[in-house]
């Protein structure tokens, strides 16, 4: 069964065909600055003959042309790696949140109303969302679609655990709660180490890039995470607040800031950048640090400190820890910073090989130092793979 899976960002257009269950991947590609007239980058790779495009400075105005580009380099008779788009039976889409549906769910129009529903909790991604759904449900027509929701592997969460301090009736009604993202990722860490481990482990995955997360799993569940209802919660982001008062707000509107310079101080100049003021990417801000610029080494433990205070949270919710996990760009490649993490750590037995996590950058690795009474990894996480399989696994009732 040849499966497409889609990662829609608010710009961007990531893709995969897979051959299931094989969990062979046949080709992939990805747009990026989607709406632009000139300057839209556009990859795509046939992993079976190795060929592959790269296209810079060209337009890719909307979805629409993103996707016909798309599904045109997958049945390109030089590059492509099947004959027409019918072949491909379902897809499978990294979606973000959609009301009263938290786990894997074929896109029917009442999913695609929850999304509208919930636009203000993720904006930015369920309008992007929205748009590729419609161009490649027409391409498509009689292919299944699934969307993974980013709350679905949260969703067993205890409720004791998910619940705010506000009216209950809110939770009735309007169903807030703490939710949680990125269970494609810590989905994916949870099923690598059922392989590792087997069905009985307790874990703490640190899902660390542009967006981070901390997670805690037990037994293959997730029983608790970092983020709250809204995207714009837990950890720092790369340019989001994270955990904040809820009564900020109505604060700087007083002090005579504009709705519209609080949003964009929320969402788009918070997080590292808002602290360091030098940049969204850690790796920039961890070379200003390293030059003496006290502000960039100041975003840097904000951002360990909360990480550090989630995993010291989880360890009390699991009763102990067995795999501590880094994964995402961060958390995958950036050896200074786990390193920075686990020395807070030794309290809770964690010792980190120094050698072993000096050279490791992006690859499967254990990272265990002599002694340590917790097993420590970088898991590269698979979001796309774990999105094939749950496709693929999906029966329509």
């Amino acid at each position: 069964m040849y499966i497409l899976v889609c990662n829609v960002g608010s710009t961007s257009l990531k893709f995969k065909l897979y051959d299931m269950p094989a969990c062979q991947v046949l080709a992939q590609g990805k747009a990026e600055r989607v709406g632009s007239l000139d300057d839209a980058i556009f990859q795509y790779e046939n992993r079976c003959s190795g060929s592959q495009i790269e296209e810079k400075n060209v337009s890719i105005p909307d979805y629409q042309a993103a996707v016909s580009r798309c599904l045109s380099c997958l049945t390109d008779t030089q590059i492509g790696v099947i004959s027409e788009v019918g072949q491909i039976e379902r897809v499978g889409f990294k979606t973000t949140i959609s009301k009263n549906h938290f786990g894997n769910h074929e896109l029917t129009e009442e999913v695609l109303e929850g999304m509208r529903a919930w636009m203000p909790l993720a904006p930015l991604h369920n309008a992007g969302h929205l748009q590729a759904i419609n161009v490649i449900r027409k391409a498509l027509p009689d292919a299944i679609f699934l969307g993974c929701f980013e709350t679905s592997f949260h969703r067993e969460i205890p409720l004791e655990r998910k619940l705010y301090g506000v009216p209950y009736e809110w939770y009735e009604r309007y169903g807030v709660q703490r939710l949680g993202y990125h269970s494609a990722s810590h989905g994916y860490i949870a099923d690598v180490l059922g392989e590792i481990a087997g069905s009985k482990y307790r874990a703490i995955s640190c899902h660390l890039g542009g967006s981070s997360s901390v997670c805690a799993i037990q037994d293959g569940k997730s029983i608790d995470t970092s983020f709250g209802m809204s995207l714009q919660s837990g950890l720092i982001h790369a340019a989001r607040v994270g955990d904040m008062d809820c009564d900020l707000y109505e604060f700087l509107r007083h002090e005579g800031l504009s709705e519209e310079e609080i949003r964009e101080g929320f969402g788009k100049k918070g997080g590292l950048l808002g602290i360091s003021g030098v940049s969204s990417d850690l790796r920039y801000v961890e070379a200003a640090a390293q030059e003496g610029n006290q502000r960039a080494q100041l975003a840097i433990d904000v951002f360990v400190s909360g990480i550090v205070h989630y995993i010291g949270a989880f360890y009390m919710d699991l009763c102990g820890l067995d795999f501590l996990v880094f994964t995402a760009g961060i958390g995958e490649n950036d050896s200074t910073l786990r390193k920075r993490v686990c020395d807070k750590l030794g309290v809770l037995g964690v010792v980190l090989d120094e050698e072993k996590n000096a050279a490791c950058h992006g690859t499967q690795q254990e990272l265990t130092g002599s002694g340590s009474k917790v097993r420590v990894f970088v898991i590269p996480t698979d979001e796309e793979l774990g999105i094939a399989r749950r496709t693929y696994e999906y029966k329509r009732t």
